[in-house]
């Protein structure tokens, strides 16, 4: 199990940096001028007020009603950490709302009532409707939650969903609905047991109800045993209402001969005897958090043909609610919906199940490392699955709109499955990605500048989030003194600190240095100084011998400095076929520039390579490549020598017979923008270009310095491709969350 410790200095780290919190609110229309000022608010803003004022449904149209939902506590369950009040849960619920946005571009603010009193929170509550499109009620202890729910979806004309209770339930319903189809048992037919009849449980056995299962059939225990007809310690109506005529009295007993168990319980709650007692092909869903009823292991070692699920991400089959939370009120928004009705719920769990069945698609079996197929070891998507968001709301619209609930019907639901294609931002299902592949991976990554605290943090960082193992090449008391400035001190000992006096390699080092550089002007006393005193060519040496997996460096020096030290080691050189390719995320775009690091003036042949490595590592990101040779000029004007080559290089793609589009030489808005694509109807381009070929290193250096620094764009990168191993140069400008992509870059051996 890979390790991935977070520190309270983590968490507080991430939360108090680059500002406090987790999301700021931008403007989605221009800003600039007096008249955009006029039109935002007086004198403009009269008119869609007057207009709305006279057809209320015109706020779907004329504000961003549409697409907000308020996640709303007052703190009472706070995750599994109990009554922090208000305040306490205000993290939380920043980090719910960046979940809606992150997975279905949902729109969230989070709301924090100071009030534990079910009546206050209901009106507060019920006086914010017009300015929302759905309400998502968050960690409020039952049964006040069960009551809060009830009333505000009674007096409210927009879906109010209670999280803990429903989104567990319907991932839940998904699995089974696959559990129960891989075993051969249909769910009027199974005996299940819940144990746990809070928000979550009581939610989780009403939907399985409303899809078939039996009453009678269900049996539902809490801290007292099973809840039967008759029972009167520690109960209320909602426990009543799933009450059975039975003579079992304690969770042993109610587990003898049951098809299903739900746990949403505690750990350690069932245990192997249990387990044992269970009918054949047993059903398991564990769902305590963070340690669940039973681990997978313990279930399987006395009954193989369990099939058994979690809350975790490091075991098979996760009851993530990330898998339905966003894509329900995704498809409610969508259709601007009165309510979330059990019929849309139902139609969430069904389409998640039918995704599991299909073949996963190349990208998810990239991030995860392994070839995922439907089984007993994955009867829920993934998180990272792309699929999610264009399966999931449409299956919930079409319900809600067959139901009743929508007040403005999708009529194109094809072009709406189009737009939701479209609709999300790439870059972070790629930084997902990389990142799930990097923690598949467990690589060994080299960080050659120990004497930089950033460098320092993101080695950190890379072993704590469970990446692989940090080697930081660097003296032992200087790593250590840092990280004791940077409130890293307890992180010494977890790092593994390595230099030229304390490895017992160096003089192998020297001799294969020695072999390479011999004959180009350098004696062993040069050697000796390189590889023991300069920390990027002790690293490379150490990558060379395969001492480490991947090598990241780069921060404390210009790369092209840093390229030449690697260059003693490995062949980096233009005619070797080294290229640099930088990638940039902005506004929901990912494009590629190359090269950045290696060809100074390339010609048409270099250029060719050049759009070759550029495409392989568009690839490598999950992107099809679309290559743009970009220049001053298009199609041949106006008419300049300098531009000459890249009008040629396309020529030397379409000879090499390539498997990927591209077309040349443009300008750079003919690539990437839509419309001016569309004056050259010639073009081989199906789409803007994901990939730029730019004419020579120093406009590829200006082009990511000028979108870096004035378009606030993200860079990643200079990745270096073409060589025989993953070496990743960072800029010296770069954050540690950039020195960290780029350690998981190089953890995925993108080259």
């Amino acid at each position: 199990m890979p390790n991935n410790k977070v520190t309270d200095a983590d968490a507080l780290a991430y939360h108090l940096e680059p500002t406090p919190g987790k999301f700021e609110i931008t403007a989605s229309v221009p800003m600039t001028t007096q008249r955009d000022l006029s039109l935002a608010y007086s004198p403009g803003v009269a008119v869609p007020c007057l207009a709305i004022a006279d057809k209320p449904e015109l706020a779907y149209d004329y504000t961003n009603k549409g697409n907000l939902v308020a996640v709303i506590s007052n703190g009472t369950a706070v995750l599994g950490l109990g009554n922090l009040g208000a305040l306490g849960s205000k993290p939380v619920m920043e980090g719910k709302a960046v979940l809606f946005k992150r997975f279905a571009d949902v729109n969230s603010i989070d709301i924090e009532l100071d009030t534990e009193n079910p009546e206050e929170f209901i009106n507060a509550v019920k006086l914010m409707g017009p300015t929302f499109g759905g309400i998502n009620l968050e960690d409020i202890k039952a049964p006040e939650c069960f009551i809060i729910e009830q009333a505000l979806k009674e007096v409210m004309d927009i879906p109010v969903f209670h999280d803990d209770q429903h989104g567990t339930a319907v991932i839940c319903a998904a699995g089974l609905i696959n559990a129960l189809h891989l075993s051969g048992k249909k769910i009027q037919d199974v005996k299940i047991v819940l144990n746990g009849a809070g928000a979550a449980g009581i939610a989780c056995i009403e939907l399985l109800k409303s899809m078939g299962a039996k009453h009678n059939n269900c049996i539902v225990c809490d801290t007292k045993g099973v809840i039967y007809q008759g029972r009167t310690e520690g109960m209320n109506q909602w426990k009543s209402a799933h009450a059975i005529s039975t003579e079992l009295r304690s969770l042993d007993d109610a587990m003898v001969g049951a098809d299903v168990f739900l746990g949403v319980s505690v750990k350690g709650a069932v245990t192997p005897a249990m387990v044992e007692s269970m009918a054949p092909d047993p059903v398991i869903f564990a769902m305590a958090n963070p340690d669940p009823e039973i681990t997978p292991e313990e279930a399987h070692a006395v009954r193989p043909d369990a099939i058994v699920a979690t809350g975790r991400s490091d075991y098979p089959n996760q009851v993530n609610n990330v898998l339905g939370f966003p894509y329900l009120f995704r498809g409610a928004l969508d259709i601007h919906a009165r309510a979330i009705n059990d019929e849309m719920k139902i139609a969430c769990a069904r389409a998640l199940a039918d995704l599991a069945r299909e073949e996963v698609p190349d990208e998810v079996a990239l991030a995860y490392g392994t070839k995922l197929s439907f089984g007993r070891d994955y009867i829920i998507p993934t998180p990272f699955d792309p699929r999610l968001i264009y399966r999931i709301p449409p299956a919930v619209a079409r319900a809600g709109m067959d139901t009743g609930a929508a007040r403005r019907p999708i009529v194109d639901m094809d072009g709406y499955e189009l737009s939701l294609k479209t609709r999300m931002d790439p870059t972070a299902s790629i930084l997902r990605g990389i990142n799930a592949r990097a923690r598949s991976a467990q690589a060994r990554i080299i960080f050659a500048e120990g004497d930089d605290e950033r460098v320092l943090r993101a080695a950190v960082l890379y072993q704590r989030q469970g990446f692989g193992k940090s080697i930081v090449v660097g003296r032992e008391s200087d790593v250590h003194q840092r990280l004791e400035a940077a409130g890293l001190g307890d992180a010494a000992g977890e790092l593994e600190v390595v230099n030229a006096a304390n490895t017992e390699h160096l003089e192998d080092y020297k001799n294969y240095l020695y072999q390479r550089l011999q004959r180009k002007g350098f004696d062993k006393t040069d050697v000796h100084r390189l590889a023991a005193r300069d920390r990027h060519v002790f690293g490379s040496l150490m990558l060379a011998h395969g001492h480490g997996d991947g090598l990241v460096t780069g921060v404390t020096r210009k790369s092209a400095h840093v390229l030449e030290l690697i260059s003693h080691v490995y062949d980096v050189g233009p005619h070797d076929g080294a290229v640099g390719v930088t990638a940039i995320l902005s506004k929901g775009k990912i494009t590629l520039i190359a090269d950045t690091l290696v060809h100074e003036w390339p010609d048409e042949n270099d250029l060719a390579d050049i759009a070759e490595r550029g495409a392989s590592v568009a690839r490598a990101l999950g992107l099809e490549p679309r290559v743009a040779f970009v220049s001053f000029s298009t199609f041949g004007y106006p008419v300049s020598e300098r531009a000459e080559k890249m009008r040629i290089a396309p020529d030397v793609l379409l000879k090499r017979g390539v498997d990927f589009e591209f077309e040349g030489e443009m300008a750079v808005d003919v690539a990437l923008n839509v419309n001016e694509m569309k004056k050259y109807p010639f073009s081989r381009l199906t789409g803007p270009a994901n990939v730029l070929v730019v004419p020579a290193r120093h406009s590829a250096s200006i082009s990511v310095k000028l979108m870096q620094e004035m378009g606030g764009a993200t860079v990643i990168g200079p990745i270096l491709t073409g060589i025989d191993k993953p070496i990743q140069i960072c800029s010296t400008v770069s954050s540690v969350n950039d020195i960290l992509n780029m350690a998981a870059i190089a953890a995925c051996n993108i080259r």
